[in-house]
């Protein structure tokens, strides 16, 4: 890739402007509720550049006057929303899910998403020019954005004699519109009408109950488009972890332990008088076991993912600040598209964003007798392994792509060492064992909303190192960008939570299938069992050894130059999960290798913004029909399931795999 930037650094374009300052936060906060569903539905989130910068085009074509830099910015504003929703809800579910919230507190989530976000994108500020510019990192998404940015032109004057209609942006509108028709018209026939199956199940005992078989699929178009985005190895690792804990973990845990399983689930008398309900609940308490396997791989996939990017880390920082000090001592006007905000500046916003950490710190732990102590240990814990993890994140996302990027295993590890030092500082009895692992959340949410955001920053970063934008200008709207999300989200999640239920049933709506929010669940797990609740070791330690051999797998593959590797994480994400939602994932990466391989020219392209639409239509349906679900309660979906509703939904699957797979 070429240094010199597509607009010189000389020409001076139209770039911060009031329409992209408007669309970019709309843009923020629609893709963040679309990211909030697909999140909480599958513990994944993908990268949501591709699909912002698409949208920007086709709406900005409708004004007289647009450039480039105008639809990159926008595109930078509306991409904060989808990763801000990670940051969030892989975090603060949590907290109602274990009884701290009575629901979703819009000022609470909003303050913690505004300031996480604004601290990520500020930590990562100092090491733009050495992961960018000087390291020159790949940052796939960036790459991919800056390509659909290009098709639209550089720049659009409708009043020039010589302006020439130019039908690539609109095309790609248009792709992105009609894919997310179909997305959301079979979520609406799903979810809302009731015509089509949400997913198939089978649980089955054979060769006379000594083994039991039980296994789903999710029928997701959304999730067709989750596996094409992040591609075959993680697609086929996530599918590999759904057969390690359920095809193979289930039935071998029934083998093993028996008695066990049959006391937790509460059946007994003799196993030919059990009915299908019976071995149902055993195939589900084993493998609620199982899925502990899964928490242990993170756990020391998340340790791992650190130590590897240590060295390489600190060599970028001290690059970065190098650059900073040759500046300033050569007294040199850095070109426009080199222009940082000011390090002064980002040492005020951080020294400035640390009285509201202390308060709302102060708020975690109310009612705790020395909470204004604790308060300023985590505040200085949020600025010190805020600005590591972001770091960590910021370098990943140019290693392997925001959607690839492991952000449960920032999380894991920020959970696992904030719960063992305020352990160590408030105890585990009385008040400290029930305010603990809340402090735990509200620290938890922040760094992984800041390492999310830093991450999406420096895949923006490169998209406009790519296109000549002028870097402060992206840090503002990055913000402006977390800012929408964060007032967006906790309304969505309120939406969601009484529609489905959010890992949980929903109060008013018991009769749908809830969102598993696997991330919050497992951080729930993490911090209550750490203060005292109890953590069961044995299914944990097969998860350390889970994660050991991954580790070696991958060094071998990267010591052969495979493009095939084993990340410990994608594998233990799919074994947390349920079967049924890692088969489709695994499809949409098969399809996504297939075209690929075989087709040439504008066909990853397309694919991608129709793997974007079929997300973005079904996540956005899915948030439509739980408000109708809400203010119709007990009336949504309008039929009961037919008969042939599994068949139904197996056929809307297929479609949507066709479609891809003629249109991709």
């Amino acid at each position: 890739m070429a240094d010199t930037p597509l607009v010189a650094p000389e020409r001076n374009l139209r770039e911060l402007t009031l329409k992209a300052l408007i669309l970019g936060a709309i843009l923020s906060a629609v893709l963040a509720a679309a990211n909030a569903y697909i999140g909480l539905l599958v513990g994944l989130t993908v990268s949501a550049s591709i699909p912002a910068a698409a949208a920007s085009m086709g709406i900005l074509r409708l004004f007289r006057r647009s450039t480039i830099l105008e639809n990159n910015m926008v595109q930078t504003a509306a991409s904060a929303g989808e990763s801000l929703a990670a940051g969030i809800i892989f975090t603060l579910p949590a907290l109602v899910i274990m009884g701290a919230w009575d629901g979703y507190h819009w000022g609470t989530m909003a303050l913690i998403g505004v300031l996480g976000g604004i601290l990520g994108v500020a930590f990562t500020i100092p090491l733009r020019r050495a992961l960018i510019v000087e390291t020159q990192l790949a940052f796939p998404e960036g790459v991919a954005t800056a390509q659909v940015l290009k098709t639209g032109g550089i720049e659009t004057d409708k009043d020039h004699p010589e302006y020439r209609h130019d039908e690539e942006a609109q095309r790609s509108f248009r792709v992105l519109l009609s894919a997310a028709g179909l997305g959301g018209l079979i979520k609406l026939l799903e979810s809302g009408v009731g015509l089509l199956a949400g997913g198939v199940a089978a649980t089955r005992s054979w060769l006379g109950g000594n083994w039991l078989f039980t296994g789903n699929i999710t029928l997701s178009p959304a999730l067709l488009g989750v596996g094409y985005i992040v591609g075959r190895n993680i697609a086929s690792l996530v599918f590999i972890g759904g057969a390690i804990g359920t095809l193979i973990g289930v039935p071998l845990n029934w083998l093993l332990n028996r008695e066990e399983l049959m006391g937790i689930a509460g059946v007994s008398g003799a196993m030919e008088n059990w009915s299908g309900q019976d071995w149902q609940d055993l195939a589900n308490t084993s493998w609620q076991q199982c899925r502990r396997i899964g928490v242990g791989a993170m756990m020391v996939g998340g340790v791992w993912s650190l130590f590897t990017l240590a060295r390489p880390l600190a060599v970028g920082v001290r690059a970065s600040l190098h650059a900073h000090r040759q500046s300033k001592t050569h007294g040199t006007t850095a070109l426009r598209t080199e222009q940082d905000t000011p390090i002064p500046y980002v040492g005020l916003l951080v020294l400035l964003s640390s009285v509201p950490l202390y308060f709302i710190f102060l708020h975690a732990l109310d009612g705790y007798p020395e909470r204004a102590w604790i308060a300023a240990i985590m505040s200085a814990l949020m600025l010190l392994l805020g600005f590591v993890f972001a770091s960590v994140a910021g370098y990943m996302a140019g290693l392997v792509g925001s959607s690839n990027n492991p952000i449960s295993g920032v999380t894991i590890a920020t959970v696992i060492v904030s719960a063992l030092i305020l352990l160590q500082l408030m105890g585990n009895q009385g008040m400290g064992a029930k305010l603990g692992p809340i402090a735990v959340m509200y620290l938890a949410g922040m760094i992984c909303s800041a390492a999310a955001i830093a991450g999406d920053n420096m895949q923006d970063l490169k998209c406009g190192h790519i296109v000549g934008a002028t870097p402060w200008r992206q840090q503002l709207f990055q913000m402006v960008g977390v800012v929408a999300a964060a007032g967006a989200i906790p309304l969505v999640l309120s939406i969601l939570d009484q529609g489905y239920g959010i890992g949980r049933v929903s109060p008013l709506n018991p009769g749908a299938t809830p969102l598993s929010a696997p991330q919050a669940n497992l951080m729930r797990d993490l911090s209550t069992g750490i203060f005292g609740a109890g953590i069961e070791w044995a299914y944990i330690f097969i998860g350390f050894g889970l994660a050991a051999i991954l580790i070696v797998l991958d060094q071998v593959q990267k010591n052969r130059g495979s493009d095939f590797r084993f990340p410990v994480l994608a594998v233990a994400v799919g074994v947390y999960l349920p079967l049924g939602l890692s088969v489709p994932i695994f499809l949409g990466g098969l399809l996504a290798h297939w075209q690929r391989k075989h087709r040439a020219g504008d066909s990853e392209g397309n694919g991608l913004l129709l793997a974007s639409g079929l997300i973005t239509g079904e996540a956005l349906m899915g948030v439509l029909v739980a408000v109708l679900a809400v203010t119709l309660p007990g009336q949504v979906p309008f039929l009961k399931e037919l008969a042939i509703s599994p068949w139904l939904g197996l056929l809307g699957l297929a479609m949507c795999f066709f479609y891809l797979l003629k249109k991709g």
